[in-house]
């Protein structure tokens, strides 16, 4: 017994000596190891007999008990010692500017898409959404749109191969190439008044530097007892001076043809010429100014509006439609609207706006 008190003192004297974790598993290994002095003992245990194993079974188990838990407790302070000893050397001056990291930043569609709900949501306006794969009744039939307009061609119209709408009623299906039918979608199912917005991706198949086969559009839709043009002309100025930020936007209104809505206006906005570039604003008749044109409108249509159950006789509203994108374009001065869809992190730093910028008509839409 004398010999196992010998060794029991000898190895927690080793332990608590030891000064490393690598010096402390040394230890372990060679006290509880496979091959370790105590676990050599307790393979001695084996071949006694009971009243043997009864006799000097306890001080060999006293003697693993005690050196495992001298063991746990070295390395419980060694490890704390290691975790002191790195706070200790690892400062951090809390006075020094923090690295930021990589940036991401808000595209220009997106920002653009933000200001004009905000302008909108101010007049009155809600936000409508609906399906980007159409039937061709509410991209076209239903806008008064005739079965041999030119709209309806293959070489404008991305059409899905002999697909229908699965109806039964033999429509053809179509990505939208205007989000039109998002105003039809609304008059049919909800009840006038009605003042919306219908932001949104379309398709054409077209392509340059001011045309992409998938485009960014926003319409607007007012339908309500007694709306003249009048009103969709205020509502316009009241757009495009809160857009662009300036209160001398002004507008001209021409005659123009569109089969949804009658009568017809394009309507153009002024500019001048500062240091060779154009900019939105001032008398487009004054002298090196010029006229633009930025939107399509007109009031609804009658049939438009016999087509989604509302009665004309009693319901009257206007329209307005024009390129997100373009808008975009014509704000923050650029040229080639291919570049809104080339990835290019080098053009959407320069152009994108911080997560921050969110547009507010208190602080600035174009924040």
């Amino acid at each position: 017994m004398t010999e196992i008190a010998n060794l029991k003192a000898g190895l927690i004297a080793d332990i608590a000596a030891a000064d490393t974790l690598d010096a402390l598993e040394a230890l372990r290994v060679g006290a509880l190891g496979k091959n370790g002095v105590v676990t050599g003992l307790l393979k001695t245990l084996g071949p006694m007999s009971p009243e043997e194993r009864l006799e000097k079974g306890p001080p060999i188990q006293d003697l693993r008990e005690s050196v495992t838990a001298a063991l746990a407790e070295r390395k419980a302070a060694l490890e704390q010692a290691a975790l002191d000893a790195k706070l200790a050397a690892e400062k951090i001056d809390m006075t020094l500017p923090a690295d930021s990291g990589p940036q991401g930043s808000v595209h220009p569609v997106s920002q653009v898409m933000d200001e004009l709900a905000e302008i909108f949501a101010d007049l009155g306006f809600s936000v409508a959404t609906g399906p980007e794969i159409e039937d061709d009744w509410h991209n076209f039939t239903a806008l008064n749109i005739p079965e041999t307009h030119p709209a309806r061609a293959m070489h404008d119209t991305f059409y899905f191969p002999d697909t229908t709408d699965g109806d039964g009623d033999g429509k053809k299906m179509l990505l939208r190439t205007h989000t039109s039918p998002v105003q039809i979608r609304t008059m049919m199912n909800g009840e006038p008044p009605i003042r919306i917005i219908a932001p949104g991706r379309v398709y054409r198949s077209d392509s340059d530097a001011t045309h992409t086969p998938m485009f960014h559009q926003i319409e607007g839709l007012v339908i309500d007892k007694g709306i003249t043009l009048g009103h969709l002309k205020w509502t316009l100025e009241t757009f495009l001076k809160a857009f662009f930020e300036r209160d001398d936007i002004v507008l001209r209104l021409r005659p123009s043809y569109f089969p949804f809505t009658e009568p017809s206006v394009e309507v153009d906005v002024g500019y001048t010429l500062v240091n060779g570039q154009r900019v939105i604003g001032g008398d487009g008749d004054a002298p090196g100014g010029g006229w633009l044109e930025v939107l399509g409108s007109g009031m609804v249509n009658r049939r438009v509006i016999e087509a989604c159950g509302l009665d004309p006789d009693e319901w009257q509203g206007f329209a307005f439609g024009t390129g997100v994108d373009r808008l975009a374009m014509l704000k923050y001065g650029m040229n080639d609207l291919r570049a809104f869809f080339d990835g290019d992190l080098r053009w959407l730093k320069h152009y994108g706006f911080s997560a921050l910028d969110v547009p507010t008509l208190s602080g600035g839409v174009g924040a």
